[in-house]
């Protein structure tokens, strides 16, 4: 029996080590990572530096980074790195994540905006 569940569990993918600000969320066979306040989808930016986020001003006035709390600890691909006004933001891969003003109920309208904002990756479910 538990050779059994022992199979049955290796076979299920387990879903990422995420922040508290963060829920994952079972979607047509795929985890999606999204806010935990509204649902936002979370992107990436490719104008950023590895470990810091050349986003500012209007950029993050339409692109809200993911705070990360005073206190907040790095867990599983989660980082945190230092914005320029010394507050904290979380960080996937060592790249800076945010959201999108435009989005509503998990709507992603903002992938491939400009051919440089992507969704964070998804993961299977099984």
């Amino acid at each position: 029996m538990s050779l059994m569940l022992l199979v049955l569990a290796a076979a299920t993918a387990q879903p990422p080590a995420i922040p508290p600000q963060v829920q994952i969320i079972a979607e047509s066979g795929k985890y999606v990572l999204r806010t935990l306040d509204g649902a936002k989808p979370l992107y990436t930016f490719d104008k950023d530096a590895p470990g810091k986020s050349n986003c500012v001003d209007r950029c993050l006035a339409a692109w809200p980074a993911l705070v990360a709390p005073a206190g907040a600890k790095a867990t599983g691909k989660w980082t945190i790195v230092k914005r320029a006004d010394g507050s904290g933001q979380w960080a996937f891969a060592g790249k800076p994540v945010y959201t999108f003003v435009r989005d509503h109920d998990s709507t992603a309208s903002g992938d491939g905006m400009a051919g440089v904002w992507h969704l964070l990756p998804t993961f299977p479910t099984r």
